[in-house]
């Protein structure tokens, strides 16, 4: 079953096509791979699926659901939360702070945080989860580029979603971190949530994630299950580094 349907997205800037009639689906409880080279669109993609761009035509529906006329905050609300390759915390809030404001209700003033139980009880387990609860109450600005993708982890998953968007989350992270990483993502994969990963980590691509979509100058190039990809003469060409 599909969970989210992406038909015949494009999205244009000035006289550049950076999508050009895209379509995939993403099953539900898939964790799938979108790779390809810098600007084949991947970034712009999850922004439009996101609610951060609009496509100039196309429908992207989540559930049946339209999401394209949807801002952000409307499309979060429905079950889909992302992460960026460039980490975006809020440094002069705690840890644990900056998890609780992605709750699916705001509960935390900026000016005089205040936390209520639930939200405390429930950023904490996803902080114990990461690795990063003896830290809840540091300077998010503190924190190590590694503990930062962690961190973005820990908050995406705060308002519960059934889609998450992972922007290269292997970008800047040392070995060690990353295998953490992985395992983060297997354990809350296996716990329902349905994945859709950027990354330009091959090794880490297909050792994780089926299906796999190939995208390049814009379109899908090739998309199926990891094994066929492998295969697939025009992925090993263009990106695989086959001779």
């Amino acid at each position: 079953m599909a969970l989210l349907e992406v038909t015949d997205v494009t999205r244009r800037f000035g006289g550049i096509t950076a999508v050009d009639r895209c379509s995939f689906a993403i099953r539900e409880g898939s964790l799938t791979g979108l790779i390809g080279p810098n600007g084949a669109g991947k970034t712009t993609m999850f922004n439009l699926i996101a609610g951060a761009l609009r496509p100039d035509s196309g429908e992207i529906r989540l559930e049946g659901r339209r999401l394209d006329r949807l801002r952000p905050h409307r499309i979060a609300r429905l079950g889909l939360s992302r992460t960026f390759q460039l980490t975006r915390e809020l440094a002069d809030l705690t840890v644990l702070e900056n998890v609780v404001v992605h709750a699916p209700v705001r509960v935390i003033d900026l000016l005089r945080p205040s936390i209520g139980d639930a939200e405390r009880a429930r950023a904490m387990e996803l902080l114990t989860l990461v690795g990063l609860a003896a830290m809840a109450d540091a300077p998010a600005g503190g924190l190590s580029y590694g503990q930062k993708k962690l961190l973005e982890l820990a908050a995406a998953l705060m308002p519960a979603p059934r889609l998450l968007l992972l922007d290269e989350p292997a970008a800047g992270v040392n070995p060690a971190l990353l295998d953490a990483i992985v395992g983060y993502i297997e354990r809350v994969h296996r716990s329902g949530v349905t994945f859709l990963i950027v990354e330009h980590n091959m090794d880490l691509v297909m050792s994780l994630c089926d299906p796999i979509i190939v995208m390049a100058h814009g379109t899908v190039l090739a998309q199926g299950p990891r094994d066929a990809i492998q295969r697939d003469r025009r992925v090993l060409d263009a990106y695989l580094g086959a001779a």
